[in-house]
């Protein structure tokens, strides 16, 4: 059930998503880590397991955080998981040729303290083989924990702690925007811009502009410029009216 949005809290704000999660072990801690800190929504897509939330590893590592277990769902598709979220970004210590802004948990950290009216994600990929491309190409950033190049790879539950901290420590200290840009509208949310990509693209396709039997690198290029724009209910209109502009004008 998606929160009200009179509730600016980043606490009741914040969604922790697990996508294909094998070792119902970390799903458990992952409950332990995001509890410790303050927050309390989890959400796991398609998990290995029908029963993860009922295995006893992740039973016995949530560890005093079972009612965040006990309140976690289950859904088939990432589409589900971020219902509702206007922001939402990637975990991933794999940087992408198509990837929209990277940021470190810090910076994401205090950004999203300051998005008093939005709904945010937090997708972590699965243990074996992180996240794909067509989910990380969708998101508004791609957070990439520093650490040592020779051995970069955190367990699944130490990245949710190392995230959930952060976010914690930018909520309670009240942390300023790195810009401020003055007067800030609604973020359109991610099934309204994947929409808008959609529409865009049949216009593109309308114009002869995308060849869709060759459609190269163009759309994740787009998306990828527009990403960094963290575009706003209305801005999210205005191309969709472009859209439907040019998609009028070749039928007549």
């Amino acid at each position: 059930m998606n929160l009200p949005k009179t509730d600016t809290s980043l606490f009741k704000r914040l969604r922790f998503i697990l996508v294909e999660t094998s070792h119902p072990g970390n799903i458990g801690s992952a409950a332990r880590a995001i509890k410790t800190m303050g927050f309390s929504e989890l959400v796991l897509v398609n998990p290995r397991f029908a029963d993860a939330l009922q295995h006893p590893d992740a039973i016995a590592l949530a560890s005093g955080a079972q009612d965040v277990l006990d309140a976690t769902r289950i859904v088939g598709t990432i589409e589900e998981a971020l219902s509702g979220c206007e922001y939402v970004a990637a975990v991933s210590a794999r940087l992408r040729e198509f990837s929209p802004p990277v940021l470190s948990p810090r910076v994401f950290a205090e950004d999203v303290t300051q998005r008093q009216q939005s709904q945010i994600a937090l997708i972590f990929g699965s243990e074996r083989y992180g996240l794909p491309n067509e989910i990380v190409v969708n998101c508004h950033a791609l957070i990439n924990i520093p650490a040592n190049p020779e051995y970069s790879s955190l367990n699944l539950a130490q990245a949710i702690q190392l995230l959930s901290y952060e976010c914690r420590m930018a909520a309670d200290n009240g942390s300023p925007a790195a810009s401020n840009i003055g007067f800030q509208g609604q973020l359109a949310a991610i099934d309204e811009v994947d929409g808008m990509y959609r529409h865009l693209e049949q216009a593109l396709v309308a114009i002869d502009f995308l060849d869709p039997d060759n459609p190269k690198k163009l759309m994740p290029r787009l998306k990828r410029m527009l990403s960094r724009a963290q575009l706003e209910v209305e801005e999210v209109n205005i191309l969709r009216g472009i859209a439907k502009k040019i998609l009028d004008t070749r039928k007549s």
